[in-house]
């Protein structure tokens, strides 16, 4: 057999191999075995938390990641993308394949936090905008646009604006910007345990009102406060605590599983219920005839096929693209591989939700494992209905969705 690996790229922070193999179905069992120990033994924890530890007065990193609106957080774009303050030189955070994934863009701020030591009003940056600048910024406003920090792992959101709308006649649609934002860490020891920023005793900037050719003065500040906490890891921390930024539509309802998987059961029941009714009609049927024919004159009559008869040419017929059904039933097959160890870790807590993309690095490297099973499955299956091009079937299983 023929065996082809194929490795993930250094620069994404993943170490993946795709393995197929090309022989009999059944060659495998002792060949993957190596790669699945070079896997394991590669370093990837997804639960582990990377932990930073500090001194009083060490400087804590801000990375600023990503703008977007909030009804729709899939729809994400760099930070910096608008007028906002920039360094002369944007430095990029190296990103793992799960945050790549998951739309993150982290770039260094000029936000100078040191670990344990408060600051009050610090200026960030003077800025000058142009109306083409005021105008992005109003739009981004209006659209309800969210920004995201992240300080240690840990995500901080906020609203780039604020809108108010009120009245009827006389209708009245003001935006403003936050040029303040006051962050609150706690600590631990020397760890930080928990991140978020505020504007709640900010006045935001007036947007409105501003001239074609008039150029508008900003000045962003930011404020820092540290406190400590008796939590001693993040995961203690109660929920909620996190803000619940954006909506819980993911939350687990177990009683609408639980209904749900009772409707399917009942469904499936009243199926099974009347297709054996049905098929024991036919069965009675088919040997009344036998009866009625044996005891006849003798006379050879053909008795039309009806009920689950007329299935019976069917079953035994082979598909016209077998390979394309083999290569369907592979990948189906390790997806449904694929979903049942997802959930199987997330129920067993092995994702941190403070590290960016941990489920989506499990997802591929996941992926790359499970690479056998649809290899097995669609060439075990494409033996069994007479398919003779198993290097086609192998190839198409395995591109069929990569």
């Amino acid at each position: 057999s023929l065996l082809f690996i194929t490795a993930g790229s250094p620069q994404t922070g993943f170490t993946g191999l795709r393995m197929t193999v090309l022989g009999q179905p059944g060659s495998w069992s002792c060949q993957w075995l190596p790669v699945l120990i070079l896997l394991l033994g590669s370093g990837y924890e997804p639960g582990v938390e990377g932990v930073t530890h500090y001194k009083a007065g060490d400087p804590v990193i801000l990375y600023v990641n990503k703008v977007g609106p909030y009804h729709n957080p899939q729809e994400t774009y760099h930070y910096y993308q608008l007028p906002v303050c920039c360094p002369e030189k944007i430095r990029h955070k190296s990103l793992s394949l799960g945050e790549v994934l998951d739309g993150d863009r982290m770039a260094e701020s000029l936000y100078e936090i040191r670990f344990r030591e408060n600051v009050e009003k610090r200026i960030l940056c003077h800025m000058q905008l142009n109306s083409a600048q005021v105008e992005q910024l109003r739009q981004a406003i209006e659209e309800l646009y969210y920004f995201e920090f992240v300080v240690d792992d840990l995500p901080i959101r906020g609203f780039v604006g604020y809108m108010e709308e009120s009245g009827f006649l006389p209708h009245s649609h003001k935006i403003g910007l936050w040029t303040h934002l006051d962050f609150h860490l706690e600590f631990h020891g020397d760890r930080i345990i928990f991140a978020n920023v505020s504007v709640r005793d900010v006045k935001p900037h007036s947007l409105d009102g501003l001239r074609p050719d008039e150029f508008l003065g900003l000045t962003h500040t930011y404020s820092v406060r540290w406190s400590e906490t008796s939590v001693e890891r993040r995961s203690d921390r109660r929920r909620g605590d996190d803000g619940g930024f954006f909506p819980r539509t993911l939350e687990i309802h177990w009683l609408s599983i639980i209904n749900s998987m009772v409707l399917v059961f009942l469904l499936v029941g009243f199926v099974a219920v009347i297709l054996m009714r049905v098929l024991r009609n036919d069965l009675a049927r088919y040997n009344l005839d036998e009866e009625t024919t044996s005891a006849g004159s003798g006379d050879d009559f053909d008795q039309g096929d009806n009920g689950w008869k007329i299935i019976h040419t069917d079953v035994f017929r082979f598909p016209p693209y077998r390979g394309l059904l083999c290569a369907v039933l592979g990948v189906g097959a390790q997806f449904l591989a694929l979903g049942t160890g997802i959930i199987v870790m997330a129920l067993l807590g092995m994702f941190n939700v403070h590290r960016h993309g941990a489920i989506n690095s499990a997802a591929i490297l996941l992926y790359a494992l499970t690479c056998c099973i649809s290899g097995y499955v669609s060439s075990h299956f494409y033996r069994q209905i007479g398919g003779e091009r198993w290097v086609w079937n192998i190839i198409l299983t395995t591109s069929l969705f990569s």
